[in-house]
């Protein structure tokens, strides 16, 4: 999810801009009550004004109900990162329910929509039993989260961590960027790197079911390739190369031999480079056939200009905005209610604002595991916080859905922790 902000001349310019993390499906067995498990505790005995605003609001999201855990996962890491510089007793016990229900989503095979753990705030004690509580099999879907455990919290996590990646490679699913992270821990030059680097390599899973992973599996031995001896680079590199001759033809298939052969040449030098080559049919045959170098289609990512929206500040947009796909009249609706609303013109940014959180219903309403009406959601409202923070929470609560109204108010306590309340 990204999340634009600049400054224009004197003010914070939001711009809104859409990330695509995919929307994962509500299971029954993970509903939930609306409150949090966790007894309240004592707020700070001396808050701002701005404080007790956020703290109230992080409150009130919370407690709304949200059917699907992977909402109730969003709405909780966001309100820990948000309510942690002021009251780190709170958003401990949303660290801890997040990383039971991140637990819970891994063990049902899906992949958490975000991790509590890689957001560099997370408690060391809910991270431990995260990864303890892991399964072995569930190394790839966590890998996200093993990361941010990891890194956050190294001395605490890993051992467990590496245990579980060991005991996932010996079952062939490799997490190649938990490895990394593992690798750059424990010491590039470490007896368990050196061995895990070799050991991953032996067992590349099924290249047809993990095509995907080829870019990352390159970028692993990139890395490595020169810390280790090179009889294990040498072997590594060419198992990568026949591992990647039986992928399907690809702009990323290319990059990834690319890549591969790149980091061989300097590990082992050019005529280090052409004995291995010359000693692997099969590898030798994957870089004559990788084709030239092409470029890698990405996801369209609609653009919402701040700059466009302020030059048009004095006409009004409205009728051109509705012609537009929900998602991007929400996000230049928005943009154009920032720009109208910082101007002066409170009236005007209104019209704009009823225009962008209707659309954002109708985003929510019609959400495919392939678009992030979460980040639509957040982005409209932090640029109507800019403009109105206490009209920007009354929208949010107004809202249709209940996961929606609570990420639509994390956001406005977002923006008032940081610029203060504006009206």
């Amino acid at each position: 999810m990204q999340n634009i902000q600049k400054l224009l001349a004197a003010a914070v310019v939001l711009g809104l801009s859409l990330t695509g993390t995919a929307q994962q499906q509500s299971n029954p067995s993970l509903k939930r009550s609306a409150k949090p498990q966790a007894s309240e505790p004592a707020v700070p005995a001396k808050l701002t004004r701005e404080q007790k605003f956020v703290i109230d609001t992080v409150k009130m999201a919370v407690a709304l109900p949200e059917s699907d855990p992977q909402d109730r996962l969003r709405v909780l890491s966001t309100a820990a990162d948000v309510v942690s510089p002021i009251d780190k007793k709170m958003a401990r016990t949303f660290w801890h329910e997040g990383a039971r229900i991140e637990t819970d989503l891994v063990r049902i095979g899906q992949t958490p929509a975000v991790s509590m753990m890689s957001s560099g705030l997370v408690d060391c004690a809910a991270a431990l039993t995260f990864v303890e509580n892991l399964p072995d099999a569930a190394v790839l879907r966590a890998e996200q989260s093993l990361i941010g455990a990891i890194t956050s919290c190294p001395k605490q996590t890993l051992d467990p961590v590496s245990r579980k990646l060991d005991a996932g490679l010996e079952k062939r699913i490799v997490a190649s960027r938990a490895l990394m992270a593992t690798m750059a821990a424990q010491g590039e030059g470490s007896a368990w790197s050196q061995q895990h680097f070799a050991k991953m390599f032996d067992s590349l899973p099924d290249p047809k079911d993990n095509a995907p992973e080829a870019e990352n599996l390159a970028a692993m031995y990139m890395q490595m390739s020169g810390s280790v001896n090179k009889d294990i680079a040498t072997r590594s590199g060419l198992q990568l190369l026949t591992w990647l001759g039986k992928i399907d033809d690809s702009p990323l298939r290319t990059l990834s031999i690319t890549i591969t052969t790149e980091a061989m040449q300097k590990a082992l030098g050019a005529e280090g480079y052409k004995k291995a080559l010359e000693s692997d049919v099969v590898a030798n045959t994957t870089v004559q056939n990788a084709g030239t170098p092409r470029e890698i289609e990405r996801p369209e990512q609609e653009s919402v200009s701040i700059l466009s929206a302020m030059d048009s500040r004095g006409t009004d947009q409205t009728e051109r905005l509705r012609s537009l796909p929900p998602t991007q009249r929400a996000r230049e609706a928005a943009a154009n209610g920032f720009a109208t609303g910082t101007g002066g013109n409170k009236q005007q940014a209104s019209k704009y604002f009823d225009m962008a959180f209707s659309a954002a219903d109708e985003v929510w309403d019609a959400r495919t595991p392939e678009q992030n009406a979460a980040a639509v959601v957040q982005e409209i409202s932090e640029a109507a916080a800019q403009v109105d923070s206490l009209n920007a929470l009354s929208r949010a609560q107004k809202l249709r859905d209940s996961s929606a109204q609570a990420i639509a108010m994390l956001a406005v306590a977002r923006v008032v922790a940081s610029n203060g309340v504006t009206r």
